[in-house]
């Protein structure tokens, strides 16, 4: 077996970075004896000095980013800094200066990937990006290669590792939202900034680069509807348990007579549905097409460790492919539309709370029938002079339910503004 070696710039040092950068010097004899690749470290970008490993080789660490980008015997840069401007900048000047690239961002791919894209085959450098999306599942490399025919019509599953312990515990344990977050910050499953995981954007950037692959036309995160978990109660995940259904922060992106619907929404799934049962920081992803019917993948989806082995995947893949061409050629080739997403079916759940008082129910019934909207089952809980109402509709076009909600608000009946979620 050819012996390849491969020089490695390293930008980042934080969770992701430090995973690289721990994995490739654990690994390195046993990748070398596997595919002939010796990955070498070569630079690292660190600004924090308090990141650096003390038994680190002196020269090894820079904050000077001219340091890797202008050396000659740097063959692939690392971005694992995330962000959008700085990263773009690095990855534009490393495939510039005739480097490979691989990264982990997917805000990056999913704001400016078509610029990055169009730069690498310009310049015809790799660009490689598997631990943007779900960890350890290699859904990419399945995506782009081995469903190419597939006829893929619909993505969508579970893509947040952070949101998903935070439900599985919340359902399992009945845990407070505030200290289960705090864990998954303890254990690098949240940042230490988590807005962007609770609040959807994190699921939102990951789906348009599926959507994108998925259906040939681009969807950047701008594309994408997403709604986060910080309003989900346990209250609300209770409720959902007694009537047979877990909650989890699901992305869905479809092709709808040749339109193009991508959103990100918590939704209660039943308990027999797969999804149901993928706990902690696990992922996983349905692929539905025409010639495939449907699969799964699934895998651990949060934390340095999962998404620096798809990082690592990446680097040995482009030492071994010698063909730039076919990964390298975007394969956003259409320009779809997008669906109205109020055009959208949908089932619901609702939870209101009402004055106990005769005749509400009918009212709030009389309004949904006048909207098309068709109870399936509910609930209803005393609490003192109010009533809680928990309710779940059959599938309805979101603009026939949001109209129903709207006018249902008006009722003097209704204390607070109803908690709605989709049901899958």
């Amino acid at each position: 077996m050819d012996r390849r070696t491969v020089r490695i710039g390293l930008l980042g040092l934080g969770t992701i970075g430090s995973s690289v950068y721990r994995l490739i010097e654990k690994e390195h004899d046993q990748i070398l004896e596997g595919t002939g690749v010796d990955l070498q470290v070569a630079r690292v970008l660190e600004v924090d000095a308090n990141k650096i490993p003390a038994d680190a080789p002196s020269g090894l660490f820079t904050r000077d980013f001219s340091d890797i980008v202008d050396d000659p015997t740097i063959d692939v840069v690392v971005e694992v800094i995330g962000g959008t401007t700085a990263a773009f900048d690095f990855l534009d000047a490393a495939m510039r200066n005739g480097k490979d690239v691989v990264t982990a961002n997917k805000q990056l791919i999913a704001s400016r990937g078509e610029a990055l894209f169009t730069l690498a085959r310009d310049q015809k450098r790799h660009l490689r990006f598997e631990a943007s999306v779900a960890g350890a599942i290699p859904i990419i490399k399945v995506m782009r290669e081995s469903m190419i025919a597939a006829g893929l019509h619909t993505v969508y599953g579970i893509v947040n590792g952070t949101t998903n312990y935070i439900l599985t515990r919340m359902f399992q344990e009945e845990g407070d939202y505030v200290e289960i977050l705090l864990k998954a910050q303890e254990l690098g499953y949240a940042e230490a900034d988590p807005t962007a995981d609770v609040g959807g954007a994190d699921a939102a950037a990951k789906m348009a680069i599926l959507a994108s692959i998925a259906f040939h036309s681009r969807v950047t995160l701008n594309d994408v509807a997403f709604t986060g978990i910080q309003n989900v109660t346990l209250a609300d995940v209770r409720y959902a348990k007694e009537l047979g259904f877990a909650v989890k922060l699901i992305g869905a992106a479809r092709l709808v007579d040749d339109r193009v619907s991508v959103r990100v929404f918590p939704a209660l799934l039943p308990m027999s549905h797969p999804l149901a049962a993928i706990s902690g920081s696990n992922n996983a992803v349905f692929l539905q097409g025409d010639a495939i019917g449907e699969i799964m993948l699934m895998g651990p989806g949060a934390g340095g460790v999962p998404t620096s082995t798809a990082v690592v995947s990446d680097i040995v893949s482009i030492a071994n492919t010698k063909d730039v061409g076919f990964l390298q050629s975007c394969s956003c080739y259409r320009s779809l539309s997008f669906y109205p997403a109020d055009e959208m079916e949908s089932a619901f759940f609702i939870k209101v709370n009402v004055a106990d008082e005769a005749g509400v129910l009918a009212q709030i019934s009389s309004i949904f029938g006048e909207h098309g909207v068709s109870i399936a089952s509910m609930l209803q809980k005393g609490r003192g002079d109010e009533a809680e109402l928990v309710i779940i509709t059959h599938p309805t076009k979101e603009k026939h339910f949001f109209a129903a909600i709207a006018e249902a608000k008006g009722l003097s009946c209704c204390k607070r503004d109803p908690m709605t979620l989709r049901v899958l």
